[in-house]
């Protein structure tokens, strides 16, 4: 539940960690579309995949980070007294859930697309993972926004049952495709797994915070810094991983395209 009143001290914790989670998002877009030429046309599909969930992410985050400022308020000097919930303005926690139902399955997309496998293993890896994905995230909706918590335990496990299939493709199904990926990019490649693992499962754990009897602004606020830090590394440093596969995948394919970007990077080492 949203709290009545935040202490100045819990919405700068708030409201500065929305601002990194915009900066994050938005200059690794940045990063990543003036990169785009140095890798080869084959990887930047997965790159651009990565442009675009950064570029959602960080939409969705200005419109939280105004919900947020609407929703709590003080008539405090200085903003140094306690926030209140402004009179008829709610924090929208709806703006997550529609960008997690759109860049979620992106995720999953841009690790696809970097491998470059076949397109028949692409299309059938992606046709089971892009929809339970998409499942997952709107089995959670209606728990996150119950107020009940045998409603959100229902729904959390509902939810459960399609992350379960995504992680039994991504940890077993696509183990026997990264065999045959470059040696330079595998170990990165199984890493990477584990990061969405890791990441991903902030979701859950902030979702469960009411029926662990943990509630309060404390744990709402405990709640908003989980979701943060989650969307950063899922996203941003996802995205800049996903870059360094497909550079490293681009040496590996074109030995001239590696000769010319490596003695770019050592330029202003010689100068």
């Amino acid at each position: 539940m949203i709290p009545d009143i935040l202490s100045p001290g819990q919405y700068d914790t708030v409201y500065n960690f929305l601002s990194l989670v915009i900066a994050a998002q938005l200059f690794t877009a940045v990063f990543l579309l003036i990169s785009l030429p140095r890798i080869l046309p084959r990887y930047r599909a997965a790159i651009t995949v990565a442009i675009v969930v950064c570029g959602i992410a960080a939409y969705h985050y200005f419109r939280i980070f105004d919900s947020f400022k609407a929703a709590f308020v003080t008539d405090a000097a200085g903003g140094q007294g306690d926030y209140a919930q402004a009179a008829g303005v709610g924090f929208n926690e709806g703006y997550r859930y529609v960008d997690w139902l759109l860049t979620v399955p992106l995720l999953l997309v841009e690790l696809i697309a970097v491998l470059a496998l076949a397109r028949s293993v692409q299309n059938r890896l992606l046709r089971g993972l892009v929809p339970a994905a998409a499942l997952m995230i709107i089995l959670g909706y209606p728990g996150e926004i119950s107020s009940d918590n045998g409603v959100r335990g229902l729904f959390g496990l509902l939810s459960t049952i399609p992350f379960l299939y995504i992680l039994y493709v991504l940890f077993v199904q696509l183990s026997k495709s990264l065999d045959r990926q470059p040696k330079s990019v595998r170990a990165t490649l199984g890493r990477l797994r584990y990061l969405l693992l890791l990441s991903w499962g902030v979701y859950p754990i902030a979702y469960l915070l009411p029926l662990l009897n943990i509630a309060g602004s404390d744990a709402w606020v405990y709640k908003q810094v989980g979701y943060s830090v989650a969307d950063i590394l899922a996203k941003a440093v996802y995205g800049l991983i996903i870059f360094q596969v497909a550079r490293m995948k681009s040496f590996d394919d074109d030995p001239t395209f590696a000769a010319i970007e490596l003695s770019r990077d050592e330029e202003p080492a010689r100068s």
